[in-house]
């Protein structure tokens, strides 16, 4: 069974609430968080725990520089006509119940984050494999590569002389 698009969608959206490359925080200022929450109508609650989930939830998937912590937020499982739902009352329960279902799915393992340390973007791995490294390798994949190969030819031309 596949990931539902919009639990990727919501996740990724909210870890990339921090743009490394363009110094953009959404979660710096309390009124940036509302608008997010608003704009995937959600109700925003408190900051503070929107930028500790969102760290968390980051260096669950592997950013290096995110600090771990146990988060937790209420979620209720709801009975509809369709069947049971987690249903969440503000964003971040929105967010970590969305986690849930992927991890629950088995595709929570394919939520990455580039290792490129000016970029640190986080991803859905689509490969049949799940080996993507890259969020791009048009931009980040062909910068770490263009890097390696001058460190290379450095090194191999200090040591010739």
């Amino acid at each position: 069974m596949a990931a539902e698009p919009a639990d990727i969608t919501l996740v990724l959206d909210f870890l990339n609430t921090l743009d490394v490359e363009d110094d953009v925080d959404a979660l710096r200022e309390s009124g940036t968080w509302r608008q997010w929450a608003q704009d995937r109508g959600l109700r925003a609650g408190a900051l503070a725990t929107g930028v500790q989930t969102r760290d968390a939830l980051r260096a669950a998937v592997g950013d290096p520089v995110a600090r771990q912590a146990r988060i937790k937020a209420p979620v209720q499982i709801e009975l509809t006509g369709a069947g049971p739902v987690l249903a969440a009352a503000d964003a971040v329960g929105a967010v970590l119940a969305a986690a849930a279902r992927l991890k629950v799915l088995g595709e929570w393992e394919r939520m990455k984050i580039c290792p490129a340390d000016d970029c640190r973007w986080a991803f859905f791995d689509h490969s049949r494999n799940r080996s993507r490294t890259w969020c791009s390798m048009q931009v980040c994949g062909n910068r770490e590569k263009a890097r390696a190969w001058r460190e290379r030819t450095a090194a191999e031309h200090s040591g010739q002389a």
